[in-house]
């Protein structure tokens, strides 16, 4: 299983990012209908991405905000607070 976010849209490209870092250009016209800036879609075959067969994960995103925000929290409890020094 693979997974890709929806980065940003350039005209009728859809810029995505994999989970390894990658980043691909997608015709939106090649997108599930609904596909949005941060929609997160699932490809179940493994190779070449089909995107035709792309589907849109709405858990995976919920999940990997609910991370992020975990993350954040933890971040902002170790900040002393005060400016920086330099």
């Amino acid at each position: 299983m693979a997974y890709y976010v929806i980065d940003r849209f350039e005209g009728r490209v859809a810029v995505l990012v994999g989970d390894h870092g990658e980043a691909l250009e997608v015709p939106r016209t090649d997108l599930p209908k609904g596909s949005r800036e941060g929609t997160v879609l699932r490809l179940d075959a493994p190779g070449t991405p089909d995107w035709s067969r792309a589907v849109i994960d709405e858990a995976e995103r919920a999940r990997r905000l609910d991370q992020a925000r975990e993350t954040l929290r933890r971040l902002s409890e170790s900040d002393p607070g005060g400016n920086v020094e330099l």
